[in-house]
């Protein structure tokens, strides 16, 4: 059996793309919030 890769070809890491989607659930942002959240990080 072969292993998948979900975020192939993305241009961040899977551990960052799952943070940014779980606030983004959690927390009712928009699009935006993670985004600004991120680039406060340095990110």
């Amino acid at each position: 059996m072969t292993e998948q890769h979900p975020f192939k070809w993305r241009h961040f890491q899977a551990e960052i793309i799952l943070l940014c989607v779980r606030w983004y659930v959690r927390y009712s942002l928009s699009y935006r919030d993670p985004e600004e959240i991120m680039a406060e990080r340095g990110l």
